[in-house]
């Protein structure tokens, strides 16, 4: 069960990470940087089925759910087939299809509670309206923010103005006394990283919080401007893509862009590659507003929905599910994309399984209570245990007794970053980077190969090396000995 408390509280599913120049350490709380209490309503089926499969099943379960809620709400305002397609059109969204293939993660949560908040709405439910109204800001910190826009659209739009005010009301103070009061309790982080990596530009210190960012906000209006337009062309992209399953409908929609708005708002005036990424768990927070603002806009333009708008419509569709497909989102689809064509990188489902043959005995070797430093595809393997880094960036950690020691094995798949360093300099930097570390750490006898398959190595610390391993290892080294030459 250790795996799924890690996304909760002081373990994680994620490598131990540390600000520079500090260990990692084992008391560090999750809640201090993402404040996530509503994943614990999954956990009896976890303590059921301990395993990242679980995960796995329980985030598609989600979105399928989701799925049919929204069906449920479209079916409140249009006739069947009308419905029906705009179900299909969330299933077939490239922003949804992409978070969902990613591994778990909180937001998967967002678009059930979203469309039955709304759904509620319609039915006038007001108890199982409360219900979700309190679910969504527990998703995420910052999930509050789709609850004031639903209750902006809410006021704007006159259909239930107090409601409206009690939802912004409510959500804003919740997100304000969460980030600057509640979660630093916890932890730094939330001032210390995440508001400085996604609004750093809006702060002038080491460390900012919630309200820093808001003044920095309204202090320096021409540059929301900025931030909110640029860079174009990613912009445009990632609003076209949004809008594509629905045959960019939202785009002339009015409540789309204000159910959409503030959540659309802040991944527009953040920084980084990942907030205007498609295919990852950020673009889940806009998909149910523009959806719900369709299908408004649908039961007052009914007029439109002839044979050559639903053909056009089926068209944007089948681009969507293209454009995902070849995009091949978090690498899931691997087996049927090529990840490049020049030069061509391609893996088969059948290498892979080899691959897969050859893994497990050595993470079998690997025991349960043990620290390990893992490659970035072996950590979920290896997640349900407290001590985990991810190789080859960190060795050491603080531990429960806060002694700063060094993990006991390390695995690390070379053979994975061997396939794609041709077409990814990331991948062959940390091909190199990990070779690099594993000599220095043998020659210097702090480590021992204990086991080498099909270019996948497991060290322990403090033990000779086995010679049939370390055999295995020299032979696949002179193998990958010319890619270390290559520039990064």
């Amino acid at each position: 069960m250790g795996g799924f408390f890690k996304v909760l509280f002081p373990q994680r599913s994620r490598p131990m990470w540390c600000r520079r120049g500090e260990y990692p350490d084992v008391s560090y709380h999750r809640l201090g940087q993402h404040f996530t209490p509503a994943l614990l309503l999954w956990l009896p089926i976890y303590a059921l089925f301990p395993s990242p499969v679980t995960l796995t099943v329980i985030q598609v379960t989600l979105i399928t759910a989701a799925g049919i809620v929204l069906y449920a709400l479209a079916r409140h305002y249009l006739q069947p087939p009308l419905a029906s397609l705009i179900t299909v059109s969330f299933y077939g969204a490239n922003a949804v299809v992409g978070p969902t293939l990613a591994n778990f993660h909180d937001s998967c949560q967002t678009p059930l509670f979203v469309f039955s908040l709304l759904l509620a709405l319609e039915k006038r439910r007001w108890g199982w309206f409360t219900l979700m109204a309190v679910l969504i800001p527990l998703v995420r910190e910052d999930a509050g923010i789709i609850l004031f826009s639903i209750g902006f659209y809410l006021v704007v739009s006159r259909r239930y103005p107090r409601i409206g005010l009690l939802l912004c009301i409510l959500s804003f103070a919740y997100m304000m006394v969460l980030t600057n009061l509640i979660m630093p309790l916890f932890s730094a982080d939330i001032s210390r990283r995440f508001m400085l990596e996604r609004f750093g530009q809006y702060a002038t210190g080491e460390e900012a919080s919630t309200l820093d960012i808001l003044r920095g906000m309204l202090s320096q209006p021409w540059r929301l401007v900025v931030e909110l337009v640029t860079p174009f062309d990613r912009t445009a992209r990632y609003l076209l893509g949004q809008w594509l399953p629905l045959a960019f409908v939202p785009a002339i929609a009015p409540a789309s862009w204000l159910v959409a708005g503030f959540p659309l708002l802040k991944l527009l005036l953040g920084r980084g590659d990942s907030v205007l990424a498609i295919n990852i768990r950020y673009a889940l927070t806009v998909v149910p507003g523009l959806f719900y603002g369709a299908i408004l806009w649908w039961s007052q333009h009914p007029r439109f929905w002839t044979p050559w708008f639903r053909r056009f419509w089926i068209g944007c569709i089948g681009l969507s599910l293209a454009f995902t497909l070849t995009s091949n989102p978090n690498r899931t689809l691997y087996f049927l994309v090529p990840d490049a064509l020049d030069p061509w990188v391609y893996v088969s489902l059948p290498r892979q399984w080899q691959h897969v043959e050859q893994l497990r005995p050595l993470l079998s070797q690997i025991p349960p209570q043990a620290s390990v430093a893992a490659t970035t595809y072996l950590v979920p393997h290896l997640s349900s245990r407290r001590e985990i880094l991810r190789f080859p960036d960190l060795l050491q950690l603080r531990n429960d007794v806060g002694a700063v020691v060094s993990v006991d094995y390390i695995v690390a798949d070379l053979w994975q970053m061997q396939q794609y360093e041709a077409a990814f300099k990331g991948d062959r930097q940390t091909l190199k980077s990990s070779i690099e570390r594993i000599d220095q750490l043998t020659q210097t006898h702090a480590y021992g190969i204990i086991g080498c398959r099909d270019g996948v190595i497991l060290l322990q610390r403090g033990v000779p090396s086995n010679p049939e391993a370390l055999a295995a290892w020299l032979a696949f080294r002179q193998t990958v000995a010319p890619l270390l030459q290559k520039p990064i």
